[in-house]
């Protein structure tokens, strides 16, 4: 089924959650990402057009600020953003150097997609990179964004790159297995949803409230982004990124996380 459901994708938003590569205990899980850039890598050498949206950089920095807790006020967390970014490219450039790829970042924020005039620049950046066979690396522009022009989180960033550069599926890579029934934390009966027509009041009730520790989104998040990207034609396909060979399993056929179908 998931075969069929990926078949003829030619340009996606692959979006990557910090709990999938990063942690406040540990900073930046290398071998993951090593993981997801070989996935990845795959993808770009089956001719498809692949755009990353990857959080992580707070997560990072306050592990390299030595900070015991996540940073609670704005001024800290584009501290810590300033400082992981950084170790975040490198590691990703390293990580991707390794199958003769390059990699470029970029930095948006609200306002950037705002205007037309920086939209258009935005999106002609964005294709001119893929022209040149460069996988590009986006993420907020926390060190500047404030309150007022934050996307809210990157699962929001994901959905609007997406419509930018004209991506027909979107894969978002979380810490759950997709969309359940009930929370499976604390109904151990909880069902997979392996199928979503339509975001309805009782799919978006399903979703619950805001995810994990370092997170900014969770699944309610992610639903209310499917929501809005199905509007436009978009696919979406949350996956569990926190094991191994996901996408490229769920490309082979076999039925993972949660599809989202156009509208």
């Amino acid at each position: 089924m998931s075969r069929s459901l990926l078949k003829g994708h030619k340009r996606i938003v692959v979006k990557i959650g910090s709990n999938v590569i990063a942690s406040r205990e540990s900073g930046l899980n290398e071998k993951r990402m090593k993981e997801i850039a070989c996935e990845i890598s795959e993808l770009i050498q089956n001719k498809i057009q692949v755009f990353v949206v990857s959080s992580g950089a707070i997560l990072c920095g306050a592990k390299a600020m030595g900070l015991t807790d996540y940073p609670k006020t704005l001024p800290m967390k584009q501290a810590a953003a300033a400082v992981g970014q950084s170790y975040l490219m490198w590691a990703y450039e390293r990580l991707f150097i390794k199958h003769k790829i390059k990699v470029a970042q970029i930095l948006l924020t609200r306002d950037d997609l705002a205007s037309k005039k920086r939209y258009l620049n935005a999106r002609n950046t964005l294709v001119a990179l893929q022209d040149n066979k460069i996988l590009p690396i986006i993420n907020e522009n926390d060190t500047v964004a404030t309150e007022e022009i934050k996307f809210g989180d990157n699962d929001a960033l994901a959905g609007q790159v997406t419509g930018l550069v004209d991506a027909t599926l979107l894969v978002i890579l979380s810490d759950v297995d997709g969309l359940y029934t009930e929370d499976p934390r604390k109904n151990k009966n909880a069902e997979r949803i392996f199928i979503v027509e339509k975001v309805t009041r009782r799919i978006e009730k399903m979703a619950g409230g805001t995810g994990a520790l370092g997170g900014t989104g969770g699944m309610a998040s992610k639903v209310a982004t499917a929501k809005k990207v199905a509007a436009t034609g978009v696919t979406t396909l949350i996956l569990n990124g926190t094991q191994s060979d996901m996408i490229k399993r769920a490309f082979q056929g076999e039925d993972l996380g949660t599809f989202f179908l156009p509208t």
